[in-house]
């Protein structure tokens, strides 16, 4: 929301300083819980793969049909130090390494539930939160977004070379809360939190949630897409902690403390 929450008369000897609440409360904390949910849910769910993975190939010479061993086993051989002589562990590699391990089904498939339950009530705070605070309006597509989506592209591209080579970047007019490309990114993650809770049910309960699961294409299909879907979330950090950091220290200190120094309407 853009109300201005100080504005002090340099009455006193203190320079005048303005600012702005950027952040609901409960966005702010079911943003930075959103962390730990993902990585509990992400690191336990290849757990739960691990015993019945979808993408599979004709068995090799060892026995072998999931193609994220084989993917495990080069990763060990590739990075130093990583490989094993003994086998199992390079098959086990990418498992170990990105889950919680194998042979942990039943652990495994409880703590997933117990982060998705948590999950889903936090992603319910944050809406909540987005509505009490007028947040979501921030998020919502406008007509200039084609124009500032590439001007933002240009900037971002050419921020680096210009920090190389220490020559002076302006960064493009934005008279919103956020730039095309933030709004389509952080507008496009509650989406995939749908998808995630709607696939993962279907996956859960196929004979109760039958038309659930006929929507993602069958039990097979639903599978396809929880997968995908988690590696979207895990692709979503490194981009979003880039745009971050090239948008500056007040944007990081906005989502913890709340507010922010930058004027400006906030849902225009």
């Amino acid at each position: 929301m853009a109300t201005s929450v100080g504005t002090a008369a340099d009455t006193a000897g203190f320079s005048t300083q303005r600012v702005v609440a950027k952040h609901h409360i409960l966005v702010r904390i079911t943003h930075w819980l959103n962390i730990p949910l993902l990585l509990g849910l992400g690191l336990s769910g290849l757990s739960v793969y691990w015993a019945s993975p979808i993408f599979q190939h004709a068995a090799d010479p060892s026995g072998n049909t999931d193609c994220l061993v084989d993917l495990g086993r080069w990763l060990s051989v590739h990075i130093p130090g990583q490989h094993s002589t003994v086998a199992a562990s390079n098959d086990a590699w990418f498992y170990n390494h990105f889950g919680l391990g194998v042979s942990l089904l039943a652990m495994a498939l409880r703590l997933h539930w117990l982060f998705a339950y948590l999950f889903m009530l936090n992603g319910l705070v944050y809406v909540i939160g987005l509505i009490a605070g007028g947040g979501y309006l921030a998020l919502m597509p406008r007509r200039t977004d084609p124009r500032e989506t590439v001007a933002m592209i240009g900037y971002y591209l050419s921020a680096l070379p210009a920090k190389i080579l220490k020559k002076p970047i302006h960064h493009p007019v934005i008279r919103s809360k956020y730039n095309a490309l933030q709004r389509s990114a952080y507008l496009s993650m509650p989406v995939f939190g749908l998808l995630a809770v709607a696939t993962g049910w279907a996956i859960h309960k196929p004979a109760q949630l039958s038309w659930l699961q006929a929507l993602f294409g069958g039990y097979d299909w639903a599978r396809v897409w929880h997968f995908w879907i988690m590696w979207v979330f895990a692709a979503f950090v490194i981009p979003h902690v880039v745009l971050v950091v090239a948008d500056g220290w007040d944007t990081f200190r906005s989502m913890v403390i709340g507010w922010s120094e930058r004027i400006g309407g906030e849902h225009e």
